[in-house]
Parts: C-alpha cells; structure tokens; sequence
C-alpha cells in the first residue's frame, strides 16, 4: 500500500476502495439518516400529543445525552467481544426498540424510557466501529476513512433536518419511526455481509472476566498515562468552548437584526467549514506534516471567533464561524487517528468511546455556559469570551504537543520524517 506525500492525492479513493471500510460507511450514514428522521418524528410526535415545548425539548435532549452513558460505561465491551458482533447486536437492539416506539399510543413515559435505551446503544456501536476502522484501514487510507466519517456526519447535519420534516409531512411519526427501525436493520447487514469476523482484541477465557475487564476503567487509565495522548484529548476538549456560536445561533441572529432565516445559516456554517475543510486537509496536506500542524490547527479554529465579539455582519460572521470549523475538523480527525494508534488494541474501544463521549459532554458543558455569559453580557462577548479562553488554553497545549512529538515515541510520527 503507498503511504505518505504520493497517496494523498488518492486517499479518499483508496480508503473507498476497501470493502469494509464501505460496508462500515454506508451502515453508519444510514444510522445517520434514520436518527436524523426519528429526532424530527419524536418531536412532532410529543408537540401533537403535548402541546408542551418544554417535554418536546426534553425528548430531544433525550437523543443525545444518553449516548454519554453508553459510550463510558459501555464501550468497554467492544475489547472484550468481536467489535463486529458488537455493532450488529447494538443495530438489531435499536432496531427492535425503535419498533417498539412505533405502536400508536405508547405512553409518553414508556416512550421516553425506550429512547433512552436506544441511544444508550449508540455509545458502544460507535466506540465499535472507531476502534475498528484501525484494523480495516492503515496509514493515509484511515486519516481519509475519519474524514469521509466527519463529511458523512456533517452533511447529514445539513441535510437531515429538512429532509425529516419532508419525510414527516407526507407520513405519520410512527411511519417515521418504523423507516428508524428499519435502517438499522440494513445497517445490521451491511455490517454483517460487509465486514469479516475478528476475535477480540482481548482475550479473556471467561464471560465473567471479559465483563469485569469492560467495566475497569482501563481505558481511562491508559488516556492519561501517556502525556502525548493527554495532550491530544485536551486539544479535543477546546470543542466546548468553540461550540458556543452554535448554541447562541437564535440570539446571535436577533442581534444582528436579521431574522429566524440567519439561524439556519449560522448552525449551518461550521458544518460547512468542516467539510471543506476535512477534504483539504485529507487531499493536499503531506502526511508528514499533519500531525506537526495539530496545535497550530487548534489554535487556529478558535481565532476566528474571538473576532465575532466585535458584532460584524452576517456574511462576515458566518465566514468567521466556517472558518473555524474549517481548522477545528482537521485537527480532530488527526488527532482520533493519532490516539487509535497510540493506545493498545484491548483497550482501544474504551479510549475512543470516552473520548466521544467527553467531547459531548464538554459541548453540553460550553452551551450551557456560554448562554448563561450571554444572559448577562450578549451573545456576541459571550462567544468573544469563550474563544479568548480557548485561546490562552490551545497555546499552552500546543507547546506541549510540540515537545511531545519531539521526545515522544515514533508512533506520532510517520516512518523517516521525525527529521523532517
């Protein structure tokens, strides 16, 4: 297999060209899609039942923060059993729930209870597969693999929404349900037909002590022995504060007085930076210099929104919020990639999936904070705020990444360029 400065003009389509790697993408954009629609058909389902915004947001909310849970405390069972079986079963289990959820007249309560067992199930299937994709994709094929992962998500970020409220206004939610239910089932098969059978990655003789070593804390313990991988979590971390334009997208839109049409355009910016800017950085960036520009990435992501605290117009916020999300999806995908590689394969999972989570829990975090700045200083100093600390925090950790590919092991560094 080609690596380094002559395959990157061909990553995308080398990383394609292995059939796992799209039997993995096409089950996971289709998982994409069908929450996508559920998230649009719980909503309705709750305001026509409801009338209430407060339990519509609850429900949504419920979508997500579940997933948390899931990937902390479950992921560990992705190195202790076949990562491949792990996804499917997670599939067929979400798919039997979401059935569930579709039988007209389920009691709110009851509804509520199974979404949160769906999601929790998302936390280990996508701790599964990120720890997979190291074993279906080597060197530049899965840098490309993570980015055509983050194009994937971003895009249906875009798209999903409006799409679901089509798809919702010419079915019924519960229809909207069942057409959940049934892509995890194709996604269950793609998995299975696509992806080959592997054993763990541990190898523990009994159930008893395979769950043991899924629930130790293992995973946590080898995140922060290592002082390269700290490094790499923290600079992940920085997404909560750089989150904070998209969770003050409404007020931001208000305070520059145009109307609800800008909210869209301000969610949408950063997904747009994000996939413009994964596709530069997997197409024209040298291997050997990807992983040297991670803090400068950082750093970088955050710069942009220190300058909406100025309140400048629309079309020059919107470009601000895409340029940075343009650098922040680089380094993230980089650094994924850096930390799969680093960490041992039994425990592999565990290290992806609280890392997931973590990064979801800082987002959570930052909104949370940041609207409670602007309660008191207005959106565009509590943004200005948020990506000023984010600043003075990248710089140091930069630094310290510096050092760390420096004195550090060669797996942070491609073969031959540690003196380039």
């Amino acid at each position: 297999m080609e690596k380094g400065d002559s395959a990157r003009g061909t990553a995308f389509k080398a990383a394609f060209a292995v059939g796992e790697f799209r039997a993995l993408w096409a089950a996971e954009a289709l998982s994409q899609a069908g929450d996508q629609l559920a998230r649009v058909a719980l909503s309705v389902l709750v305001w026509e039942r409801t009338a209430s915004a407060g339990l519509t947001g609850l429900t949504y909310g419920l979508t997500y923060l579940p997933t948390l849970i899931g990937g902390t405390l479950f992921a560990g069972l992705a190195d202790r059993y076949s990562r491949r079986t792990v996804m499917i079963v997670c599939d067929l289990l979400r798919a039997v729930i979401a059935a569930l959820m579709a039988v007209p007249g389920t009691p709110l309560p009851v509804l509520a209870g199974l979404l949160v067992i769906l999601t929790m199930a998302g936390g280990p299937f996508r701790a599964a597969q990120l720890a997979l994709l190291p074993d279906v994709l080597e060197g530049d094929r899965y840098v490309a693999g993570l980015a055509v992962r983050t194009i994937t998500i971003q895009t249906a970020q875009l798209a999903g929404f409006g799409g679901g409220g089509l798809v919702i206004g010419l079915v019924t939610p519960y229809w909207g349900l069942v057409i959940d239910a049934v892509t995890f089932v194709v996604s269950a098969l793609l998995v299975s037909v696509g992806v080959r059978r592997r054993g763990p990655a541990a190898t523990e003789s009994s159930v008893k002590s395979r769950v043991a070593r899924a629930f130790s804390g293992e995973g946590a313990r080898e995140l922060w022995q290592g002082k390269g991988i700290r490094v790499l979590f923290g600079l992940k971390m920085l997404a909560g504060f750089a989150i904070a334009p998209e969770g003050l997208a409404a007020p931001l839109a208000v305070g520059l007085g145009a109307g609800s049409f800008a909210v869209g355009l301000i969610l949408a910016a950063d997904p747009i930076g994000s996939v413009i800017g994964s596709w530069i950085f997997t197409k024209w960036v040298p291997a050997r210099r990807k992983t040297r520009i991670v803090g400068i990435l950082a750093i970088a992501s955050v710069v942009p929104l220190v300058f909406v605290f100025f309140r400048p117009p629309l079309p020059v916020c919107l470009a601000l919020i895409g340029l940075s999300g343009a650098f922040a999806a680089p380094y993230h995908l980089q650094a994924v990639a850096l930390m799969a590689r680093a960490v041992p394969d039994g425990v592999r999972a565990q290290v992806m999936g609280l890392t997931s989570t973590s990064l979801v829990t800082v987002q959570g975090i930052g909104i949370m904070l940041a609207g409670g700045l602007a309660q008191l200083t207005g959106p565009f100093v509590a943004v200005g705020v948020a990506a000023t600390v984010a600043v003075a925090s990248a710089g140091p950790m930069a630094m310290a990444w510096k050092r760390a590919i420096a004195t550090g092991p060669d797996v942070w560094l491609p073969a031959g360029s540690r003196t380039g």
